[in-house]
């Protein structure tokens, strides 16, 4: 199992690997004139793309508009610097479960790819003798990508909505101090993660009967320390659950129990067989019923989790775990949780809850104004009989460039959910691994950036025209050669 190294080659090296990393851009600029017009409103600057979200996703998506030639973009982040995504606040697996050799930020660019990275910081032998990257040196790495292509992010902006003027996105931002700014913009990106199409998902009976001291779902700050020589209770069957389980028994709890409802704990990874061209590459050209079937097979499969966070589980004489032992209702009997299940009572001190998302637009506050206008896969697609499937019905149905679709043609709100791109995990029934995975990235990040700017381009097309019809730039002088 890889931890986090302590050895590293010297700082020159990352230094060193920076600036190669800006002459193979410059290698590759084309075309390298400018093309966007400088767009204001009464005066006010307005943004071409707004991207919520400064982790992977927003990060990559920065890049490819950058290597399109658009550059009045700016990332924003409700984190402050360094705690964007979930690597160094919430993840607690050891390292990530992808292979180390998959790219994704780096669209293509092998200076910039992790490989490059981790060799110039621990040195190639380190590389060959890795198995997967730390999330710890996944952070570094970003954190390292995002300096070096010195990408515009605004850390400690919390995105609370959005409204349509003037043809415009007026996005409302508050900040660490509680300050209130607003931002205009012609396009918006939602890159906010796994839980972006709706929320981290915590049993109502759970929320209702436990005070909160008692319970924290896997997405939360937990204080292990606090749980040490306790009884622990976890609801999941998910890498998230086996991953808090691990943290729990490594910070000395008396004996953790892992429930889940289904009857074997799943042992196949679709997400394995998900990455070949084909599938990461045209996934959205398929027709609904096969996206939707697609989608049902994967979705009910599951990834099991990381054989090694099995192993870090299993090493430990605490640690049991339950299937078939869905949770049913709790109570507090005195200072004991008592949850029910179909196994018998549990008893624990303290319960996490790795039982995954909800998806929802409702509840997320920066869709939460126009969620019920948005199209869901149950209002554009009807299974067959013997097809249906709650969860993908309730994911958004979206365009080719990841926009929002309207559930009416004629609300007046489509213009505005035109101009917004989905870019989380919710976008997966319609168009396969994305932003939200780093397998996808690669063709996800391409896929938005170029629906982006083909459909800034469209809107200026007479703007472009008048642009063309007024070019007198001559290059051919008709006059006598110079003298040999």
């Amino acid at each position: 199992m890889n931890t986090p190294r302590e050895t590293e080659v010297s700082a020159p090296s990352l230094e060193a690997l920076s600036g190669q990393v800006r002459r193979d851009l410059d290698c590759i600029r084309y075309p390298r004139r400018e093309w966007m017009p400088v767009t204001r409103h009464d005066g006010e600057a307005v943004l071409d793309v707004a991207i919520i979200g400064a982790g992977q996703g927003g990060l990559a998506t920065a890049f490819a508009l950058k290597r399109l030639n658009v550059d009045n973009v700016t990332i924003f982040d409700r984190a402050p610097r360094g705690g964007e995504g979930p690597w160094v606040t919430f993840a607690r697996m050891i390292t990530l479960r992808t292979p180390k050799y998959v790219t994704g930020p780096d669209l293509g660019v092998p200076s910039l790819t992790p490989r490059s990275w981790f060799s110039a910081r621990y040195g190639a032998d380190a590389w060959d003798a890795l198995e997967k990257i730390s999330r710890q040196d996944w952070q570094a790495y970003l954190d390292w990508f995002r300096q070096t292509l010195e990408l515009p992010v605004e850390n400690d902006r919390n995105f609370e909505g959005v409204t349509w003027e003037n043809g415009l996105l007026r996005l409302t931002f508050r900040s660490a101090d509680g300050g209130v700014s607003t931002q205009l913009a012609r396009k918006l990106v939602l890159a906010t993660g796994i839980d972006g199409g709706g929320c981290w998902n915590t049993p109502a009976f759970i929320r209702e009967a436990l005070p909160k001291s008692r319970y924290a779902h896997t997405s939360e700050a937990i204080d292990f320390a606090a749980l040490r020589g306790k009884r622990v209770g976890v609801l999941g069957a998910g890498a998230s659950a086996f991953d808090n389980a691990a943290t729990a028994l490594e910070a000395g709890v008396k004996s953790v129990e892992l429930c889940l409802r289904r009857k074997a704990i799943p042992s196949v990874n679709p997400y394995r067989w998900m990455e070949n061209t084909g599938f990461l590459a045209h996934f959205p050209s398929l027709p609904d019923l096969q996206r939707w079937r697609f989608m049902a097979h994967i979705y009910d499969l599951n990834q099991p989790p990381p054989q090694d966070t099995f192993w870090r589980c299993r090493r430990h004489e605490g640690f049991s775990f339950h299937t078939g032992c869905p949770w049913t209702g709790a109570r507090m009997e005195g200072e004991e949780i008592v949850v029910d299940t179909p196994l018998g009572e549990k008893r624990f001190d303290f319960v996490i809850i790795g039982a995954g998302f909800t998806v929802d637009l409702k509840l997320r506050p920066e869709t939460a104004s126009f969620a019920d206008a948005v199209a869901l896969w149950r209002d554009r697609f009807t299974p067959p009989d013997g097809d249906e499937h709650t969860l993908i019905g309730a994911h958004p149905y979206l365009g080719d460039a990841y926009q929002f679709l309207p559930k009416d043609a004629a609300d007046p709100r489509a213009p505005l959910l035109a101009a917004i791109h989905n870019f989380t995990f919710s976008a997966t029934p319609s168009m396969g691994l994305s932003g939200a995975s780093i397998s996808g990235m690669r063709f996800g990040v391409d896929r938005l950036a170029r629906g982006l700017t083909r459909d800034l381009f469209v809107t200026d097309g007479q703007w472009h025209l008048d642009s063309l019809l007024n070019y007198d730039t001559p290059e051919l002088i008709s006059t006598e050669p110079p003298p040999r």
